[in-house]
């Protein structure tokens, strides 16, 4: 009996063991998955600063002038994606870059991603991406998704223009995101990261900037997919930071980064691909690659009503919170670039960089 009784104890225990083992792996995996580090802004937002002013402005500027002034671009309005596509060349060729174009031809047609960088002075071969998308789906103006994004990417472009950072940073925008090319073989940036991989480029960080000026403060304002409306707040009064599992050391340290310095408040989560939206952008392309990559976004379908339709337009964006996410991004850039103090046209901050890992790689 004693000894019936003693296996009797070894097995709970074991079994005790056996439980707290995988409560430990759950809590750890959640851990990975959504907590971020540092503290996001909670309250009423403080008045933008004269630099965020101008800031908004310039946003304002190139969202008008990319859905209004233009509209509708995409393959079917093939003359509006070329005026796009030539509006964005002259905008990083006035902030002093010299432009590259990486042509493909698609049903007889040329399309061009649009790039410029930064030569990094110190470890030249590790490359920072920051990149947007520059069509629309049919029948829509695309001011949020994506001018927004496109507006961030030369406004970061313009920022970084005089600036010497130990990594290569790219700005890139990216033709042919949208639907039928999404997720294809002609989608843009999946042909540029197939060159880059055939380049062995090494892409140490990639940041889509994806739809980026809907925010609301109302209750019962933001929506998600599956379980994650009980893990995250129901206000979208945030900008998300989002990515796939192999990515989330990249997206913890620029979560961190952001809430450093952003006065915008600020969700991350590293999620299943699986998930409706997680793979919605150009950071898709780079995780077929193994590259590391994130989406900037305000979540799209999950918050803005307008969201691929005629009613996407330049006077649904919020431009001041929108510069207040640019002026936090000015930051990740800054930091994931090798930056520990910078001075592009900002004041001088101190921003940490020892969280990059090149060797993170996704897919």
């Amino acid at each position: 009996m004693t000894g019936i009784v003693g296996r009797a104890g070894r097995g709970v225990m074991v079994g005790l063991l056996i439980v707290g083992a995988c409560l430990a792996l759950l809590v750890w995996g959640l851990a990975a998955m959504f907590w971020m580090p540092g503290t996001s802004p909670s309250g009423p937002l403080p008045p933008l600063t004269d630099t965020e002013a101008a800031l908004a402005d310039a946003l304002r500027a190139d969202v008008k002038a990319l859905a209004a002034g233009i509209g509708e671009r995409n393959a079917g309005r093939y003359e509006a994606l070329q005026a796009a596509a030539d509006y964005i060349d002259a905008s990083f060729e006035a902030a002093g870059y010299v432009v590259s174009r990486q042509r493909y031809v698609m049903d007889g047609r040329p399309y061009d991603n649009i790039e410029v960088e930064r030569r990094g002075v110190a470890q030249a071969d590790e490359v920072i991406v920051v990149g947007a998308h520059y069509d629309t789906v049919p029948g829509s103006p695309g001011a949020d998704d994506n001018a927004t994004g496109v507006a961030a990417t030369l406004a970061l472009a313009r920022a970084f223009a005089g600036l010497d950072l130990p990594r290569t940073v790219r700005f890139v925008a990216f033709v042919n995101e949208e639907a039928p090319y999404a997720h294809t073989a002609r989608m843009g940036s999946v042909v540029y990261t197939a060159r880059a991989r055939e380049r062995g480029e090494r892409v140490a960080a990639m940041l889509s900037l994806e739809t980026m000026g809907s925010f609301a403060d109302e209750p019962g304002s933001q929506r998600y997919p599956s379980v994650l409306r009980w893990i995250y707040p129901d206000a979208g009064n945030f900008i998300a930071f989002v990515s796939n599992l192999p990515s989330r050391r990249l997206l913890k340290d620029a979560v961190e980064i952001f809430r450093r310095h952003a006065s915008v408040p600020s969700e991350g989560g590293a999620l299943l691909e699986r998930l409706p939206g997680v793979g919605w952008s150009d950071h898709w392309a780079f995780w077929r690659q193994g590259y590391p990559a994130i989406m900037v976004t305000d979540t799209a379908p999950f918050r803005y009503a307008a969201y691929h339709s005629a009613q996407d337009t330049p006077d649904k964006v919020d431009f001041g919170r929108l510069a207040r996410v640019v002026a936090g991004l000015e930051h990740v850039v800054a930091g994931l670039g090798g930056a520990r103090t910078r001075t592009p046209s900002r004041d001088r901050v101190d921003v940490r960089t020892d969280g990059l890992h090149p060797a993170d790689r996704s897919m």
